[in-house]
């Protein structure tokens, strides 16, 4: 296997793991629809759980990279940004493919807090929040640990409503609840 063949497996095994789950998702089921022969799979991969942890990761940088770019995008100060996160969130509600959030799903199948792909799953949440808190201090909230803990479980809520109900306004209301909590924390 060539060197980007490795990536090329992880990113067509996200793709897989997204859509259909991850103990749903055996490795036949792998090989057959990455073309990628079994022995090559364990060749990088001694088991499922290294592929999915390679998914997790790159999932991680690439929602990332795509989420902090965009609310960079969509608003310049940090107090904006904090709301900006919700219109983030609303395009991404909006996409083709939005199935819900990985890490939601590969904590709920690997709910063991010692699993590493529990501890990755929740490294990621860990990452988001600290920059929400970021933005949070930097928009001068007077407790920004605090808010920013809010802000993330309105983000949370709304992927899961947005995700189990289909409501696509779940960013918006999550958005709305979100500026109170500003007004309340934000000075005048």
């Amino acid at each position: 296997m060539r060197p980007n063949k490795r990536d090329e497996l992880i990113r067509k095994s996200l793709e897989i793991f997204y859509r259909d789950g991850f103990h749903a998702t055996g490795m036949d089921k792998l090989v057959k629809e990455t073309g990628i022969s079994k022995t090559s799979m364990y060749k990088h991969f001694r088991t499922k759980e290294d592929l999915i942890l390679a998914v997790l990761r790159l999932r991680d940088e690439n929602f990332r990279n795509w989420f902090y770019r965009r609310v960079e995008e969509l608003a310049e100060a940090p107090p904006a940004r904090l709301l900006a996160m919700f219109d983030a969130l609303d395009e991404w509600f909006r996409s083709d493919g939005f199935r819900g959030c990985m890490f939601i799903k590969a904590s709920a199948e690997y709910q063991d807090r010692g699993d590493p792909i529990h501890v990755q799953s929740a490294e990621h949440k860990r990452l988001l929040l600290d920059y929400a808190t970021r933005l949070a201090t930097e928009a001068g909230a007077t407790e920004p640990a605090s808010l920013a803990r809010q802000l993330m479980l309105l983000k949370e809520g709304a992927i899961v409503i947005a995700a189990m109900t289909g409501n696509l306004d779940a960013a918006e209301d999550a958005k709305r609840a979100a500026a109170t909590l500003l007004l309340a924390q934000l000075p005048a």
